[in-house]
């Protein structure tokens, strides 16, 4: 289907999925700029979202209020807020207000200013949940956001080769930062605490979910910590919803540098063997060996669906080294098109789905 034909299936969706009120309970799981592509998708399909997002960051603004405020860092948070923002006037002006960065040769550098607001209402009502759900009424997302857990956590590696002059050194690679920029090779991720604490309310919503979406994001620092905090894993496992794993576009240098689509799988199957999923999503163009991720994807319970899904432009497999694809803001970006990834999300629920209305 040529990529016009999806974007007119994206603008009919209510009436190819004969919806009015009833609408599928999306829960999108990750951090970050991948987290962010499928919340921009998802807010097309459904009015009933929620994203559950990391809170292991330690680097940039988030790095610093956490640091000094003892606080969870918000960036992720906000990041998934300004996503749900419409596509209104509303929504852009609110969108590029709480992503602005401040420019200055003091303390303000580069905090960013959704970061702030956030913070500022988490002192003031004390309450993680009610201050997220008022950002989000303030900014008329279309969805919640929750964090995954109510405790900053440490992100903690396990890198084979992470000092180039010792290549075969296993070593502990130590906060998300550092771990997403290693030039070792990852072996395993844990958090500290090792333990924490789901919100309930994240709980409550992947229990109660239709469909339920991990990824894209970075794997390591991004997709599998929601796989290691113990309620959060226990509730996707026991959930009746179904899951999408939705893969990346290309692998990223430093976590995943070298992976084909098939090992971000078998990865995350090491962090959660108990867990499955019923569809791999994956860009047609970046799968060079689909009877590998077949039963790649065979070994979790579920199938391939492979669509167009990369905007315009987009970066091949071979991003160039050194380079992150989500934050490089050149030619060549390695990005999801909203209106294609939405297009491929309504195709697999409809196709996947239950039979007749929703609830």
């Amino acid at each position: 289907m040529a990529p016009s034909s999806l974007r007119h299936l994206v603008g009919r969706r209510a009436t190819l999925r004969g919806l009015t009120s009833k609408q599928p309970k999306v829960v999108a799981l990750g951090g970050g700029m991948g987290l962010s592509a499928s919340l921009t998708a998802l807010r097309r399909i459904t009015g009933d979202l929620t994203a559950v997002v990391t809170v292991a960051d330690d680097g940039g603004s988030s790095g610093r209020l956490r640091d000094e405020l003892g606080v969870l860092p918000p960036g992720d948070l906000r990041k998934a807020l300004a996503a749900l923002c419409g596509d209104d006037e509303w929504g852009r002006t609110w969108a590029q207000v709480i992503q602005h960065r401040f420019e200055s040769r003091g303390e303000l550098h580069e905090h960013a200013v959704g970061n702030l607001l956030i913070v500022a209402l988490w002192e003031q009502l004390g309450d993680h949940v009610q201050a997220l759900d008022l950002v989000g009424k303030l900014l008329g997302a279309h969805g919640r956001v929750l964090p995954m857990s109510a405790v900053p956590l440490e992100l903690r590696a396990s890198v084979r080769g992470h000092d180039p002059e010792r290549p075969d050194e296993l070593s502990t690679v130590r906060g998300q930062a550092t771990v997403a920029l290693t030039r070792g090779e990852v072996q395993e991720v844990h958090l500290v605490p090792h333990d924490p604490p789901a919100v309930p309310e994240a709980v409550r919503a992947v229990l109660d979910a239709d469909w339920v979406v991990l990824g894209p994001g970075s794997w390591f620092s991004s997709v599998i910590p929601h796989l290691l905090v113990p309620e959060l894993l226990e509730a996707l496992t026991e959930t009746k919803a179904r899951k999408v794993l939705s893969l990346n576009l290309a692998p990223q240098p430093g976590e995943t540098d070298g992976f084909s689509p098939q090992r971000h799988l078998e990865v995350l199957a090491r962090h959660a063997p108990k867990l499955a999923f019923d569809v791999v999503l994956a860009d047609q163009d970046a799968v060079p060996d689909q009877d590998s991720l077949s039963e790649a994807a065979d070994q979790l319970g579920g199938k391939v669906e492979l669509a167009p899904v990369a905007a315009a432009g987009s970066t091949s497999p071979g991003t160039p080294p050194g380079r992150r694809p989500e934050e490089d803001s050149g030619g060549g970006v390695a990005r999801h098109d909203p209106e294609l990834l939405a297009a491929a999300y309504d195709r697999i629920f409809r196709m996947h789905g239950r039979i007749g209305p929703w609830r």
